[in-house]
């Protein structure tokens, strides 16, 4: 008979040949410590060197492997944990040593008063050419989102299975899932964790993710705001345009009642211009709610329903 795990271990790894093992050894020695069933599953995003061989040569029915075609980065390796995990409670963490396994029955205890738990390096072990630009992330998507945590990069985290069931990450909007649960209406915490040196191999993180930060900010706030009203943000700003175009218009028109040549001066043109452009901003704000209104999904998540309780369902 299926014994249904409690907790899932999710860890996305991409060549940590070096790692995999003594990871292994260090969460099972401390999940076999704790009364509960478990899963791991381990995503290999692609790999080149013998990551997927090592998961393999795992002689435990718990570990589960999921093997990528190729690289397609931790979004799609965690959006992909979340719909294998089976456990109530779902734990990510990196695979290549620097979160320590021995975290995890404190990142269970906090889940008693959270919907999910982030992780916070507050001693984090990196050189400062990483550590440097991750604070000014840290600030500006607290600033921006309002989700008053200090580490939304960490990738340990801990969150309720109803949490990762609802949530939708791709690119790299792994690092916003905190801001996503919290827009979903979740609560949100957050605990210090140990953070170790790397041991083996090196990040496989280059400065280009900042510049993929920074874009998957302005989408996960575009998203926050505005995704079931895009005429608020399209048309707001098609508003401003076209009363500034409308504005200039009519100062012109008075120039030229009163016999004042217009016709070769720039303002005429940019009234025009700001005029036309105003009424395509709207225009867009009102195809973008047709396209959000066709699609007829429900964008809110039930946490309780007596109706579907006294109909026994």
């Amino acid at each position: 008979m299926f014994n249904k795990p409690y907790i899932s271990i999710i860890i996305p790894v991409y060549n940590e040949e070096e790692s995999i093992l003594e990871l292994y050894e260090k969460l099972y020695n401390t999940l076999s410590l704790l009364d509960k069933t478990y899963e791991i599953i381990f995503i290999d995003d692609g790999s080149t060197d013998s990551t997927f061989e090592k998961i393999k040569r795992i002689r435990d029915s718990k570990v589960k492997i999921v093997e990528f075609q190729r690289n397609y980065g931790k979004a799609a390796a965690l959006s992909c944990g979340f719909k294998k995990s089976k456990g109530d409670i779902v734990i990510t963490l990196d695979g290549d040593l620097q979160d320590d396994p021995k975290e995890i029955p404190r990142f269970i205890e906090e889940l008693k008063n959270y919907d999910m738990v982030s992780g916070w390096k507050s001693k984090r072990q990196d050189p400062v050419s990483k550590t440097l630009p991750s604070r000014l992330f840290n600030w500006l998507t607290r600033f921006i989102t309002g989700v008053k945590i200090n580490d939304f990069n960490c990738g340990y985290k801990a969150y309720n299975n109803y949490v990762v069931k609802n949530i939708n990450i791709y690119g790299e909007l792994h690092r916003y899932i905190p801001a996503l649960a919290h827009w979903k209406g979740y609560s949100v915490g957050e605990i210090e964790v140990e953070h170790h040196p790397r041991i083996h191999g090196e990040s496989k993180y280059g400065i280009e993710r900042l510049l993929k930060g920074f874009l998957d900010l302005i989408t996960v706030t575009f998203l926050m705001m505005y995704k079931k009203r895009p005429l608020h943000m399209f048309g707001g700003i098609g508003f401003l345009l076209g009363l500034t175009g409308v504005l200039i218009s009519v100062y012109l028109m008075v120039l030229w009642i009163t016999g004042e040549k217009i016709g070769d001066r720039p303002l005429l043109m940019l009234g025009i211009l700001l005029t036309v452009i105003g009424a395509q901003f709207i225009s867009l704000g009102l195809i973008g709610e047709l396209i959000t209104n066709s699609r007829n999904n429900d964008d809110y998540i039930i946490k309780y329903d007596s109706y579907e309780m006294e109909n026994g369902r």
